[in-house]
C-alpha cells in the first residue's frame, strides 16, 4: 500500500519486454529485493538491485493495463516505496492496482499552477468525483472537475517539479488508479 506522495523521479536506463531498470538514489536507501515499489503508480516488486538502481519484472497484466509499453529508454518514472506503519499518511488510499490509462487532453497554467484534464475509458465515471481522490502515474490528487469521461486536476508547483507531470506532453497516456472507497461503495450498491 502507498500514499501517493511521491519521493523522487527516478530514470528509466533499461527495458525490455518483461523487465524495467531505474536510476534513482532515494528508494534504494532502505529497500531490499522482493519489497514493493510504485513505479508511475504501479505495485511492483524489486528482483534486482544496487545502490543506484533498481529492475523489477512486467506482467502481461501490467503491460496491457498500464502505460508501461510506452516507456522509452530516459523516461522520467514517479517513485515511491511501500508505506511503513510508522511514518505519516499524506495523500490517500493508493494500492498500486492501475485500473486503466488515461491521455493527457490539456495542460492550462494558472498562476503558478497547473489545470491538466485527462480523458478515460467512460467505464470508470462511476468512481470519479469532484473533490474525489485519483491516483495519476502513482501521485495522490484531488479531482477539481469530471465529465463522463474527462477529469481534470489542478497541480501545485511543488507537485508539478517533484514528480514526472513537468514532462508530460499532450496525448501522452498516464496510469489511474481510481480511488478503492469508491469502488467498494460502488460494488455494495
Amino acid at each position: 500500500m502507498f500514499t501517493g506522495i511521491i519521493e523522487e523521479v527516478g530514470k528509466v536506463i533499461a527495458l525490455n519486454n518483461d523487465e524495467l531498470t531505474i536510476e534513482c538514489s532515494t528508494v534504494v536507501e532502505d529497500s531490499n529485493i522482493g519489497d514493493s515499489i510504485s513505479t508511475n503508480g504501479i505495485c511492483l516488486t524489486i528482483t534486482h538491485m544496487t545502490s543506484s538502481q533498481f529492475t523489477v519484472d512486467l506482467s502481461p497484466e501490467t503491460l496491457n493495463r498500464t502505460n508501461a509499453s510506452t516507456l522509452a529508454i530516459g523516461s522520467a518514472i514517479n517513485l515511491e516505496r511501500a508505506m511503513s506503519v510508522n511514518s505519516r499518511f499524506g495523500g490517500h488510499y493508493v494500492q498500486g492496482h492501475v485500473d486503466t490509462t488515461g491521455q493527457i487532453e490539456t495542460i492550462e497554467p494558472e498562476a503558478d499552477s497547473y489545470f491538466i484534464t485527462i480523458s478515460f475509458p467512460s467505464e470508470y465515471a462511476k468512481y470519479i468525483v469532484e473533490k474525489g481522490y485519483v491516483a495519476i502515474n502513482g501521485i495522490s490528487l484531488t479531482i477539481t472537475n469530471c465529465e463522463e469521461s474527462t477529469l481534470t486536476i489542478c497541480v501545485i508547483p511543488y507537485t508539478f517539479t517533484h514528480t514526472n507531470l513537468e514532462y508530460l506532453n499532450l496525448k501522452d497516456q498516464v496510469n489511474i488508479e481510481v480511488d478503492i472507497l469508491a469502488k467498494y461503495v460502488m460494488n455494495a450498491t
